[in-house]
């Protein structure tokens, strides 16, 4: 049991690091025969790499960067593979920018893709900190004839081609649908709300405790309110946002979910909600759903299947959080008259998810760094 402890430690103390995992984003705009691309790459991931912080102090400076573009560049391109019709396209840095995302600064190269012919089909090969953080991904984005075609290179999916004359509909929706799967797993915060809301839903309140649910069912309806309440809120505002009806400063989004997270911990410990937690679950959805959106304000939705794409989108969030629930809560079934969830999976874990997400508030709120 220590053992495990121990393990359910280590874990949220890598989500603790890792709170926002390691991205890139990449645009190609195809023109004219020819290839215009940008790629927005994390200081943080490029200082790990290849050492921008001279002199140690924890922050980078434009200077120190401007010193750096040529190995910048050397080293992000050497890592990208642009080839159409069978045949390579020489990459050539042409600027260097820093752009501000949710998250923290970017470099921005832009670079041409010299290619003999362009034709209707682009392949890229992507290999940007594989070898040093198999977590990372590279959200890429192609642009052609006003059609917009999205993807995600990880260590598993290293090339991908795209049919530059006419993306079918259901391939587009697709790639949307694999996205937000992804980014559901990896946004530890929404995770971690969601398991705080779930963990008491195997018990029942009575005479001021908790106590083991007697049958499934009232522990699958529970669940099956806090889900679907969860998921209409945040998918009524993921909309909103990313048709742009509704905007919020990222920070006081970001700051408010990591309250969430914290109360909803909280609560599991010191009950003040017990009943319909399922309100709960859909007033802080709303803001989770921007939360969501800053996402696709990232990766951009095409033009051209804007419905669609955010359709996919938010699908591939219900199947990504679906998929969580169908493994926790038969585990947490099974064991919820034992010790060990009790006091392991129930007050321990509560107690982690409290420490971890008041040290992200406190990130947030504060712009200070502690844990990441």
């Amino acid at each position: 049991m220590r053992a495990l402890f121990a393990s359910l430690l280590f874990g949220l103390c890598t989500l603790a690091h890792a709170h926002k995992p390691s991205d890139s984003y990449l645009i190609l705009q195809v023109a004219d025969g020819r290839v215009a691309g940008q790629w927005d790459i994390a200081l943080r991931d490029l200082d790990y790499a290849i050492g921008l912080d001279v002199n140690g102090d924890g922050e980078i400076t434009w200077g120190e960067l401007s010193a750096r573009h040529g190995d910048l560049a050397s080293f992000a391109l050497a890592r990208l593979q642009v080839s159409a019709g069978g045949r390579g396209c020489a990459l050539q840095a042409t600027d260097h920018l820093v752009d501000q995302h949710s998250d923290g600064a970017y470099a921005v190269l832009k670079f041409s893709a010299a290619c003999s012919g362009i034709g209707d089909r682009l392949t890229i090969g992507y290999g940007l900190f594989f070898d040093l953080d198999p977590t990372h991904r590279g959200l890429a984005r192609i642009e052609s004839g006003g059609i917009t075609q999205t993807a995600v290179f990880s260590p598993e999916r290293r090339e991908q081609s795209f049919d530059l004359a006419a993306p079918s509909l259901f391939t587009q929706i697709l790639a949307y649908v694999r996205e937000g799967v992804w980014h559901i797993w990896i946004g530890f915060d929404h995770v971690l709300f969601l398991l705080s809301l779930l963990l008491p839903a195997v018990w029942m309140r009575a005479a001021g405790r908790w106590q083991p649910a007697p049958r499934f069912a009232p522990a699958f309806w529970e669940v099956f309110r806090v889900v679907t309440a969860f998921t209409v809120a945040h998918s009524i505002t993921l909309t909103l946002a990313a048709l742009e009806v509704v905007s919020l400063p990222s920070r006081l989004v970001e700051s408010v979910i990591a309250a969430s997270v914290l109360l909803a911990a909280l609560n599991n410990l010191f009950p003040v909600v017990s009943g319909r937690r399922w309100l709960m679950a859909f007033s802080f959805g709303l803001i989770h759903g921007f939360g969501f959106a800053s996402v696709l304000t990232d990766l951009g939705l095409p033009h051209g299947a804007l419905l669609s794409s955010l359709f996919g989108f938010n699908l591939g969030v219900e199947l990504g959080q679906l998929t969580i629930v169908a493994v926790f809560l038969p585990i947490a079934y099974v064991l919820r008259a034992t010790w060990f969830y009790a006091r392991v999976v129930f007050a321990g874990g509560s107690m982690l998810v409290v420490l971890l997400a008041a040290a992200w508030l406190a990130e947030r709120a504060l712009n200070i760094k502690l844990i990441s």
